[in-house]
This record gives structure tokens, sequence and C-alpha cells, in this order.
């Protein structure tokens, strides 16, 4: 059995799925990323199955070695796209060395993907409270216990620090560790692709030199 054979074609209805969605609208005549991946998400939001906000995000080290990991998009507006985190995991240190990173949505149940590269900074302290605050409280003492990608000896010391945070903390009000906080992607080039009959799919790309700069716009082969 050839490679060919044993990875099957997608299914017509699908296809057929995806031109529907493709003739609702024409991105191609879309002059504003954030506008249409509002559009997208929102289209994401309404079909996809689970976390639709779900993205791939990539970084690398200080000697370029990349690294990439599935996290959850917070916000998004025209400054760029928000997740947020321990300062002291991998991507943290990473954004430390490197504050360059790329992103991937792929939507598998609208056939649409969105590629995003951009420049990283910190959101600011009032943003990262007040998304903290906006957490469910175990989510916010487990984001005191965890050492997060650091070595755990074991299951039950994590269960011990979580509840001796939470004895730290009791009914009262649990601030945000410093050690925590978000991270906004100003893209630099936003790539939409879209899934079309028979491997002839739209991609269209977002492009500027400068975060201040305006966008030029692409369009390229499948």
């Amino acid at each position: 059995m050839s490679r060919n054979d044993a990875i099957p074609p997608s299914p017509t209805k699908g296809e057929y799925e995806s031109e529907t969605l493709a003739k609702a609208d024409d991105i191609f005549t879309r002059d504003d990323p954030f506008a249409l991946f509002t559009d997208w998400l929102k289209t994401a939001r309404e079909r996809e199955i689970n976390d639709p906000n779900a993205m791939a995000l990539s970084t690398a080290d200080a000697d370029g070695f990349p690294d990439v990991r599935m996290v959850l998009l917070k916000d998004v507006d025209p400054r760029g796209f928000v997740f947020y985190t321990n300062t002291d995991s991998q991507k943290g240190t990473q954004l430390a060395d490197n504050a360059r990173a790329a992103l991937c949505f792929h939507w598998k149940s609208i056939r649409r993907q969105v590629r995003v590269r951009g420049l990283v900074t910190r959101v600011s302290d009032e943003d990262a409270d007040a998304y903290f605050n906006s957490r469910a409280r175990d989510s916010r003492i487990g984001a005191w216990a965890s050492k997060q990608s650091r070595p755990l000896e074991s299951r039950f010391a994590l269960e011990k620090a979580v509840a001796g945070y939470a004895a730290k903390f009791n009914i009262g009000e649990i601030p945000r560790p410093e050690f925590w906080t978000g991270y906004r992607i100003a893209p630099l080039r936003l790539e939409f692709w879209r899934d079309r009959a028979f491997r002839l799919h739209d991609r269209l790309v977002f492009e500027r030199a400068e975060i201040s700069a305006s966008w030029t716009t692409t369009r390229l082969y499948p």
C-alpha cells in the first residue's frame, strides 16, 4: 500500500461546507486583519467543538532553538494577541531572551487557519490584575502553587503546595503573583488560510515593516 493510499482524501461533504463558508465573505476585499480575524473567531466560536480560542504559540530561546505549545487567547484588539502565563515558565524565559513569537490558529470545523508573527511585550499590571482577578479562585491558587515548567518530585508535592496557599489566603483576596502576567504579540505578519475544493486554497497575507506602519496585502498561491 502506498502512502497516498493509506491517507484518504478529505470528504466531499467537508469540501462542500468549506465552499459554502467561503462564499459568505470574500477575504480579498478586506483591509483590516484584526476585523477579519474577529469575524473568523466569531464563526469558530459558533462551530468549533472545543476551545476556539486555542492557539499554538512558538517561541525560541537565546540560541534560536524553537519551542511550541498550545495556549489560550484571552484578548485581541488592534494592539495584538494576548495570553497569560508564569514568567518563569519555558515560554516566559524564552520570551525574556527573544521577544518574538509566532501563533497559529487552526479551526478544523470551519477549515480555516491564521498564522501570526510578531513582537512581544508584557501587558500592563492593571490588565494583568484585571484578568487574574476574573479567574476562578482555585485557578488563582494554582498560579501561586505551580512552579511552572520546573521539575516536580510528585503529585503530592503539588497538592501540598495548593493546600498551603489555600490556607494562606483562606477566604481573603488572592493577589496576582509577581511572576504571573500577560504577553501581547503585536503582529508584523498575519496569514489567513481558507480551505477550497481540490486543494486550491485561499491565502491572504497582511504585512508591515514595523508596528506603526500601514498594512500591505499579498495573495499567495496555495
